[in-house]
């Protein structure tokens, strides 16, 4: 039989978390992609030898689309959204971490909670690149199908595709309500 512990988090609460979170970025947020890249691997590894519970390997694991935004050559974040992913996960580059990743039991349990909050500032971007890697999958898939050569789905394809079926709908729409009916 499992135990499940919730926290209720007030409003208090979270921008307390937060106020720490922001606090502990190290030089301000200023934190190079390849550290980044590099402490988050390495964060998630630790945990795993570590043997830490699943339920904070899991969380942990939370990290990865994070970090995939960053690095995928056919995202391309524009500099100001580079600029905020970095800047939420660089308090998983510093090394001295609220409670020391060494303690038994607990040790990983802050990034845990850092984790939650960083996929919340992040939720649109999270969100709008696993769109765009569903919308890449299946337009590859699209393509060779079609005997077409797959090459590179950007991310100006995906935003493309987007605009699109935007249009699509409001067309749809407007046929199915006229604006002025003449009879």
């Amino acid at each position: 039989m499992g135990l499940s512990v919730v926290f209720d988090l007030s409003d208090e609460d979270l921008d307390y978390f937060e106020k720490v979170f922001a606090d502990r970025r190290p030089g301000g947020g200023n934190v190079a992609l390849h550290d980044i890249v590099q402490a988050t691997g390495q964060l998630i590894a630790a945990a795993e030898t570590r043997g830490a519970p699943p339920f904070i390997i899991g969380k942990l694991e939370e990290l990865r689309p994070m970090v995939a935004m960053l690095t995928d050559d056919e995202w391309r974040l524009p500099p100001e959204d580079m600029g905020r992913v970095l800047s939420t996960l660089a308090y998983f580059a510093d090394p001295e971490d609220l409670i020391p990743d060494d303690l038994p039991a607990l040790g990983f349990l802050d990034d845990a909670v850092m984790v939650e909050l960083a996929r919340r500032h992040l939720q649109p971007e999270i969100d709008a690149y696993a769109d765009f890697c569903a919308y890449r999958e299946k337009e590859t898939a699209r393509r060779q199908e079609a005997g077409e050569e797959p090459g590179v789905v950007s991310r100006l394809d995906w935003l493309d595709s987007r605009r699109l079926e935007l249009q699509d709908r409001m067309h749809d729409h407007r046929s199915r309500r006229p604006f002025f009916s003449r009879s």
